[in-house]
């Protein structure tokens, strides 16, 4: 991972058969999924998950995706998989690292990047909705960050 946040999870994952591709490694596609579950750990740990984000009348489509494969992970392993959230204020940018469970040897690391829109207009906001801003300002009280 280039750049770790204020605010990190990160959750285990076993390489399943389906996971892997005729060349008996993960394919390269399914490493977004793994990221993807580790950014909704992230945002249920500051507080503003699924049910929130959809109350809130905003939707966020991720607008960049980048995974450096670094080492073949197979059926088998335990990858362990960390989210950092690096931006928030007009946008929510997050950076990962996978690694193997085991060894903490790295398999790849990546960013996702995404932006809040009106779920009714369609409009996207250049500054990241107060409610989203105000659980990030909780979730980092609660870390011991103090502004």
């Amino acid at each position: 991972m280039r750049k770790t946040g204020p605010l990190t999870t990160s959750l285990e994952v076993d390489v399943a058969f389906h996971d892997v591709d005729s060349m008996a490694v993960v394919w390269h596609g399914n490493y977004l999924k793994y990221l993807e579950n580790a950014r909704w750990a992230l945002m249920d740990r500051i507080g503003h998950g699924y049910a929130e984000m959809v109350a809130s009348g905003y939707v966020w489509p991720i607008i960049e995706s980048h995974v450096r494969h670094v080492r073949a992970a197979r059926f088998g392993d335990r990858l362990r998989v960390q989210a950092s959230l690096v931006e928030w204020e007009t946008r929510l940018a997050v950076n990962y690292l996978v690694v193997d469970a085991a060894s903490s040897a790295r398999v790849a690391r990546g960013r996702t990047v995404q932006v809040a829109v009106d779920g009714k207009t369609g409009v996207m906001l250049f500054r990241s909705p107060r409610g989203f801003l105000d659980a990030i300002a909780s979730a980092l009280a609660a870390a011991g960050h103090v502004p």
